[in-house]
C-alpha cells in the first residue's frame, strides 16, 4: 500500500502530531507498505530527515506570531505534487487544519481516499488565545473531516464532538505508547536526589508550556514543605509559570530515554489542560507505574480509570488539583496500587498494536471505494 501521510507537523517538531506521525509511518515501513510525509519545514529542514523511516516532503512555512515553536504551511504545490508522483493508493491527513486542508482537496481532485485523524482541540485552543472563533473553527474541522471517507478519533470524547458538529463516518482509533521506553524500571534514584535533595515528593507535569495546558493549576502544590514540583517541557509561557510556581524544578524539553527516566522518577505526574483529545503524557506516566491526576474531560476520561490508577478531578480547579495530589502524597501504598494498576492498564496498547488498527481502517476505506467503483 503506498500511503502519503500529510501532517501540520512532524520531527523535530515534539507534540502529539509530530510523534503520532512518525509512528505511523514507521508502523507502515514494519508491516512492508510504502509511506511518503508531507510536512510544513521547520527550521532545521534544510537538512535530511535522516532520523525519518521514510522519505519527507518539506513544505514552506511560517511560525505562528506569538507561539514560534508552531509552523504553518504556506500555499504549496508540493501537496499535490508528491501524492501524484508517489502514486498513492490513500492519504493520511495527521490533524488537518492548514495543510491537511490542501491535502483533502488534492485527494479529492486526484480520486484518491483519504482517512483523517482528528487529534487537536482546535475550538478549545481559540477559546484559549482568542475568547472568541470557537464556532469558525468548528466550521473549518467539518469542512475538512466531512470531505474524508472516514475520520479516526482518539477517543470517545473526541468521538462524541465530532459527531455532535455533525461530522460523518467517524470511528475510534486510540494511540500506542512504548511500553518498552515508558517502564517503571527506569526509576533514576540519583535523578530523584538532583531533583529533591531533601527527599521530597516528587510532583511532576510533561508537556508544552502554552496557556491551553494551565499549568498554573500546580501553584497550589508548590508551597507546602515535602513536596517538589518538577515541570519538563518548554514554550512561550515558561516565563510566567516560573513566577506562578515558586520552588518548582523546570527542566526544560527532553526526549527519548532521558524522558523516560524524568516520567520513572516521578511520585505523582498531574496533567493539568481540559483540552485533550487524547493525552499521550497521561498515557506513558501509566506505562512508566505512577499515579496520575487529571482532569475529567477529552481524553483523560478513557484513559484514567478513577480510584484505580489514578484520580480525575474536575476541569480548571486548583484547589481539586491540590487536594488530589495531597490524598496521594498521604498514602504511598494508594500511590503503588494505582502505579501498578496504570502499567497493567497499557501494556497491551503498544504501538504496534494500535498500528494494525489503522491499518484495518485503511483496509476498510479502500475495500468501501472498490465497491463505489463496481456499483
Amino acid at each position: 500500500m503506498r500511503v502519503v501521510i500529510v501532517t501540520e507537523s512532524f520531527p523535530p517538531d515534539v507534540n502529539g502530531v509530530a510523534h503520532c506521525a512518525l509512528q505511523t509511518a514507521r508502523h507502515l515501513v514494519d508491516r512492508g507498505h510504502v509511506p511518503l510525509v508531507v510536512a510544513p519545514a521547520t527550521a532545521a529542514s534544510s537538512e535530511p530527515d535522516a532520523s525519518a523511516p521514510c522519505p519527507v516532503v518539506r513544505v514552506p512555512s511560517l511560525p505562528l506570531p506569538g507561539y514560534p515553536q508552531v509552523r504553518v504551511a504556506l500555499p504549496s504545490r508540493r501537496v499535490a505534487v508528491a501524492l501524484t508522483e508517489h502514486r498513492a493508493d490513500l492519504v493520511h491527513l495527521a490533524s488537518p487544519f492548514v495543510l491537511g486542508v490542501r491535502g483533502m482537496a488534492a485527494a479529492t481532485r486526484l480520486g484518491i481516499p483519504a482517512v483523517a485523524v482528528y487529534q487537536t482541540d482546535l475550538a478549545g485552543y481559540a477559546r484559549t488565545y482568542m475568547g472568541a472563533g470557537e464556532a469558525a473553527a468548528w466550521r473549518r474541522i467539518h469542512s475538512v473531516h466531512a470531505a474524508a471517507d472516514r475520520t479516526l478519533a482518539p477517543s470517545s470524547a473526541a468521538l462524541h464532538d465530532l459527531e455532535a458538529h455533525g461530522v460523518p463516518r467517524v470511528r475510534l482509533w486510540p494511540r500506542g505508547v512504548d511500553t518498552v521506553r515508558f517502564h517503571p524500571g527506569r526509576r533514576d534514584e540519583a535523578l530523584r536526589r538532583r531533583l529533591a535533595p531533601n527527599g521530597e515528593l516528587i510532583v511532576g507535569y510533561v508537556g508544552r508550556l502554552a496557556p491551553e495546558k494551565q499549568v498554573e493549576l500546580l501553584a497550589g502544590v508548590c508551597g507546602p514543605t515535602g513536596v517538589r514540583v518538577v515541570v519538563v517541557g518548554d514554550g512561550p509561557s515558561r516565563t510566567h509559570l516560573a513566577e506562578a510556581l515558586p520552588g518548582a524544578v523546570f527542566a526544560g524539553r527532553r526526549t527519548g530515554d532521558e524522558l523516560a527516566r524524568f516520567f520513572a522518577s516521578l511520585d505523582v505526574f498531574v496533567h493539568t489542560g481540559p483540552f485533550e483529545t487524547f493525552c499521550q503524557t497521561v498515557q506513558e506516566a501509566m506505562a512508566s507505574g505512577v499515579p496520575v491526576v487529571a482532569p475529567a474531560a477529552g481524553g483523560p476520561l478513557d484513559l484514567v480509570a478513577h480510584g484505580r490508577t489514578g484520580l480525575l478531578v474536575p476541569p480548571r480547579d486548583a484547589a481539586a488539583v491540590r487536594d488530589a495530589v495531597w490524598a496521594l502524597a498521604a498514602d504511598p501504598a494508594l500511590r503503588d496500587a494505582f502505579g501498578a494498576a496504570g502499567r497493567a492498564a497499557v501494556e497491551g496498547r503498544t504501538w504496534a498494536a494500535v498500528g494494525d488498527q489503522l491499518l484495518a481502517h485503511y483496509e476498510d476505506v479502500l475495500a468501501a471505494r472498490r465497491t463505489a467503483v463496481a456499483v
